[in-house]
């Protein structure tokens, strides 16, 4: 935990948020007139008051997002970096600014709520604000117990302030952390609305999905599962499905277009806009986009890309003929672009060979006259690179979003929570219940899974691996696999070891040699395309699963050490909302 910045927040409370104002999701008061007795004083205020929540706090963890999330968990290769070979220490930046960012969602969204006690504004918008704090911090805490373990509670920052205790706050156990978390987010649900929100908002069925996601995990971190939360876990994941009016999208790719960032599917996303000040704004495609993919010389993802383990399970290869290549899952080209392809979304303003506006990969790298940036080499590392979180060119976003990105800005939503990972889990928590044949989790099951391969034959039964395979091609690139390996950890610690440690990943050779040969040619010739078989395997251990805290942190603090015993807390009867 970043303990200056605790202190900082606790103190937020009298001097007010040191956050600028951005338009849409960040129109935060004046910091140098904002009290809560001149600033609450409407419904409108109180809206705007809370906006800044969905973007500016979560601004540091980005890529930390990519690196815990997807590189730690073999679907990303990400050359020499030590997410790749599980040597990440406390002295590791993208470390430091993720704990500072996610501590800094807390300070603020205990700020914001306690502000809004006392707001001049209707009891359901000073609800439903309230709500979202709750919400917000309620999914802070569970990114950190899932990277860290056990962390410190942080319930109140001008309790912090009085007792000066923000120096020597304890670890809680992760147990405990989760019942915190589980309390906040029953709060949270009898705060919001349950009408569906149209613009991103939380509403109370957004809420209860992430309540069903916590209880999943938690059911494991005993060692054993326990009936009754993962029986939870099912019961909120049900009733999300049949009453939220939510649907599945119909198109997977049109999920991660600008146009669609609030559509039925996302329950929880970083709403980012493009505004005067720094934080409100994503700055993904700059780390994940190959060179020249926008005109504003900002992209510089080219030599990592996703790996060739994720290659492998979505059942295709770079060392394949791309006119002979068969995709059987949708979710493969929107995931990850690779020899051949082509997209209408991006690169909307340019003309392909075929005549037809868009952007195709090959050409992107070989042909000036079609990118003036073009390379001419192919730098995707695994003979890809990625799809997910990219915009593409201004013409894009403009299109999609009505605004002009800026340098490392762009107002594309980066999904947290989708509506697919609430079947899953429903689908999961009935399998480990035991109830494989379960009607309703194999429609939802079979929803999810024919939307991607329209093709397959309904499932009649279900097996934890049938799932565990499906919520890796569903989520590739969204930040979540590692934590679904933490997850599963809690209980089953080697089956994670024993699959992380059989992972290919490392790069692809020779694939820039191959597709620039059959570009020019239109010869192809995979052979020389081969695996880096003599990287060794990453040492996997138990302790993986945990990720250090910053040192700084631990110097600052002991009792955050490795080493320092995590204290019990009885929640229920320590905190209140």
């Amino acid at each position: 935990m970043k303990i200056k910045n605790i202190k900082y927040a606790a103190v937020a409370i009298f001097l007010g948020l040191g956050m600028s104002s951005c338009s849409d999701f960040l129109d935060r008061p004046v910091e140098d007139n904002y009290n809560t007795e001149n600033y609450y004083t409407s419904d409108d205020a109180c809206i705007s008051g809370v906006d800044y929540l969905y973007n500016s706090p979560w601004y540091d963890f980005q890529r930390g997002f990519i690196k815990v999330g997807e590189v730690m968990s073999g679907n990303m290769y990400w050359g020499s970096s030590a997410y790749m070979n599980f040597s990440v220490n406390g002295t590791d930046q993208d470390l430091i600014n993720m704990s500072y960012s996610l501590w800094a969602v807390i300070g603020h969204a205990n700020t914001v709520y306690q502000s809004l006690k006392g707001a001049k504004a209707s009891e359901a918008v000073k609800n439903q604000c309230m709500g979202e704090c709750l919400a917000w911090k309620a999914m802070s805490y569970f990114f950190l117990v899932r990277t860290f373990g056990d962390v410190p509670i942080v319930h109140n920052n001008s309790d912090n302030i009085k007792n000066g205790d923000y120096n020597t706050l304890s670890k809680v156990q992760k147990s405990d952390v989760y019942d915190y978390i589980i309390m906040t987010l029953e709060k949270a649900m009898s705060l919001l609305p349950k009408t569906k929100s149209t613009t991103g908002r939380i509403d109370y069925y957004c809420a209860e999905g992430l309540l069903a996601k916590v209880y999943l995990t938690k059911a494991g971190v005993s060692g054993t599962l326990s009936k009754d939360d993962l029986t939870k876990a099912a019961e909120y994941s049900d009733d999300v499905i049949k009453n939220s009016g939510r649907t599945l999208l119909a198109n997977y790719e049109d999920i991660f277009r600008g146009s669609k960032n609030a559509s039925d599917e996302s329950l929880f996303a970083w709403r980012w806009t493009v505004g005067a000040h720094w934080t409100c704004q994503n700055t993904l495609q700059s780390d994940l986009a190959p060179e020249g993919f926008d005109e504003n010389g900002d992209c510089w993802g080219g030599w990592g890309g996703p790996s060739v383990d994720l290659m492998d399970a979505f059942g295709i290869s770079p060392a394949t003929d791309p006119s002979k290549r068969i995709d059987k899952d949708i979710r493969r080209k929107a995931t990850i672009m690779m020899a051949g392809d082509t997209y209408s979304y991006f690169w909307r303003d340019h003309t392909m060979k075929n005549n037809k506006k868009g952007f195709s990969y090959l050409q992107f790298w070989y042909d000036k006259t079609y990118n003036k940036a073009a390379t001419g080499q192919c730098q995707g590392p695994c003979g890809g690179n990625n799809v997910k979180n990219l915009y593409g060119d201004n013409a894009d976003h403009i299109a999609e979003m009505a605004i002009t990105p800026g340098r490392m800005a762009n107002a594309l939503a980066t999904q947290i929570l989708r509506l697919s990972d609430v079947y899953l889990i429903f689908a999961e928590s009935e399998v480990l219940l035991g109830n494989t044949t379960n009607t309703d989790a194999l429609k939802v099951f079979n929803a999810v899974h024919q939307r991607a391969v329209p093709t397959d034959v309904e499932k009649t039964s279900l097996t934890f691996d049938d799932i565990w395979k499906e919520r890796r091609l569903e989520f590739a690139g969204e930040g979540d696999r590692w934590y679904d390996y933490v997850r599963r950890s809690y209980y089953d610690v080697n089956a994670c070891i024993k699959e992380l440690a059989a992972q290919r990943r490392n790069a692809m050779w020779n694939c820039d040699t191959a597709y620039k040969t059959y570009y020019e040619s239109g010869v192809w010739d995979g052979s020389q395309i081969e695996y880096d078989s003599k990287t060794a395997a990453p040492n996997v251990t138990a302790s993986s699963f945990t990720l250090p805290y910053p040192t700084e942190d631990v110097a600052l603090n002991p009792n955050l050490g490795s080493n320092a015993t995590p204290i019990h807390v009885d929640v229920r009867n320590t905190y209140s909302y």
